[in-house]
């Protein structure tokens, strides 16, 4: 017997990327997620691409960052919490 698993579209993926890295999606969006990266390969290599950034940044230190960097991002960060 199969289940029927609802289709997601590429821009929901997105927005679900985090909560499946961190494996803290219900299993029914887990399944859709993994139902939709089988036959997409945009979706299937931008999900490669963020577990390479999260390994890559997972090695930076603070002292490593320029200050202007540094800086960029904070504020960055500071405009996108606040919207």
């Amino acid at each position: 017997m199969s289940v029927h698993v609802a289709p997601i579209a590429c821009r929901e993926l997105v927005e679900l990327v985090t909560d499946y890295l961190e494996g803290a999606l219900p299993p029914e969006q887990h399944a859709r997620f993994e139902n939709h990266i089988a036959g997409c390969d945009g979706c299937t290599a931008y999900l490669e691409q963020m577990r390479e950034t999260i390994r890559l940044t997972g090695t930076l230190r603070e002292q490593q960052i320029s200050p202007g960097a540094l800086a960029a991002l904070l504020h960055a960060f500071r405009d996108w919490a606040s919207t």
